[in-house]
């Protein structure tokens, strides 16, 4: 990607890393995360990094959670991203999350983050208030089932304005506040479609939280779309990063036009993975890549189980690859 978009964000993501680098090093503390476990000793691959699914990649199939966790487990993942909703409409219908816990146990599985969409960003404070008591309510659901993060994408907001950025970092602090409480740390959520769709910005809120436990959520497909350039990806302390969405994008259409459903399996685009798999595990990264797809076209000729194996499969030929000339430790 090299635009004079593409030029811009790379220049102030430098700056960015530059401004950090003087500050009290809360984004580069190798240690800020030590209490909390990013490999697992089950890993089910030889390689350094789990390898999990996002529920998203087979939601057309109606599946139940206990058959989704099943499924996954059965395809050989190391973890799965549950979906709030998916999770509610279990329990609404007898399930509880103390059962779910005990599944993914009995399954081997880590449940690497949730997915959820409460209105914590807001402009409105009536909204955002109703957003930080939908937050708590799903981080506690999360906490009962044995999952440790929630994805925290911004809601309510169509632009970021530049100049109240100690604002947006105040709101997300008023998060991971909440992680003290419940003991789930909610992960800022970049976009590449929406409001927060740049590496830097993602990077300036999380930093000016000043919270130890501030994180981002990354996702290649969205980091691509947001017109970012790979050339910084590694400024980010990798073993802050829990777990990472891992997916590929096609040539065309241009990227500022791509949509969620053009995503495809990992191998079968265009992204470098060869350069930044190993760029991320050089920056620290020991985390879960978790496949994450909204392809209606697979789900139109595929059923769930080879949807799931060629997921697992591909993305492991991928981060095999990307790793070969890498000694792991």
């Amino acid at each position: 990607m090299t635009n004079k978009k593409l030029s811009r964000r790379k220049m102030i993501g430098c700056s960015t890393v530059g401004i950090l680098g003087a500050m009290s090093g809360i984004a580069f503390q190798a240690n800020a995360f030590s209490e909390i476990p990013f490999k697992e000793s089950n890993f089910k691959s030889d390689l350094p990094f789990r390898i999990s699914l996002n529920t998203s990649t087979i939601r057309a199939y109606k599946l139940s959670v206990d058959e989704q966790i099943d499924m996954v487990a059965d395809a050989g993942f190391d973890g799965i991203e549950l979906w709030v909703r998916d999770v509610e409409s279990y329990i609404n219908q007898g399930g509880t999350a103390e059962s779910l816990a005990e599944r993914l146990r009995s399954r081997n599985l880590i449940l690497e983050n949730m997915i959820g969409f409460a209105r914590w960003f807001s402009e409105d404070a009536e909204s955002r208030s109703s957003g930080l008591d939908q937050m708590r309510r799903e981080m506690e659901m999360t906490a009962k089932i044995g999952g440790k993060y929630i994805a925290a994408p911004i809601q309510g907001v169509k632009s970021l304005d530049k100049s109240i950025f100690g604002e947006y970092a105040q709101r997300y602090h008023d998060i991971l506040n909440l992680a003290d409480q419940t003991g789930v740390v909610p992960i800022l959520e970049l976009w590449g479609h929406g409001a927060l769709n740049s590496l830097a910005d993602c990077a300036h809120i999380v930093i000016g939280t000043g919270h130890p436990k501030a994180a981002m959520l990354l996702d290649f497909y969205h980091l691509y779309r947001g017109g970012n350039d790979w050339d910084t990806l590694d400024c980010i302390n990798g073993r802050r990063l829990p777990v990472i969405h891992i997916n590929d994008y096609p040539a065309d259409p241009p990227f500022d036009q791509l949509r969620d459903s053009d995503r495809v399996f990992p191998g079968d685009g265009i992204c470098p993975f060869n350069e930044l798999i190993p760029k991320l595990y050089e920056a620290g990264f020991r985390g879960g890549f978790s496949v994450e797809l909204f392809n209606k076209g697979y789900w139109e000729t595929m059923d769930a189980q080879t949807i799931l194996r060629e997921s697992y499969e591909r993305t492991y030929r991928v981060l095999k690859e990307a790793m070969s000339g890498i000694k792991n430790n």
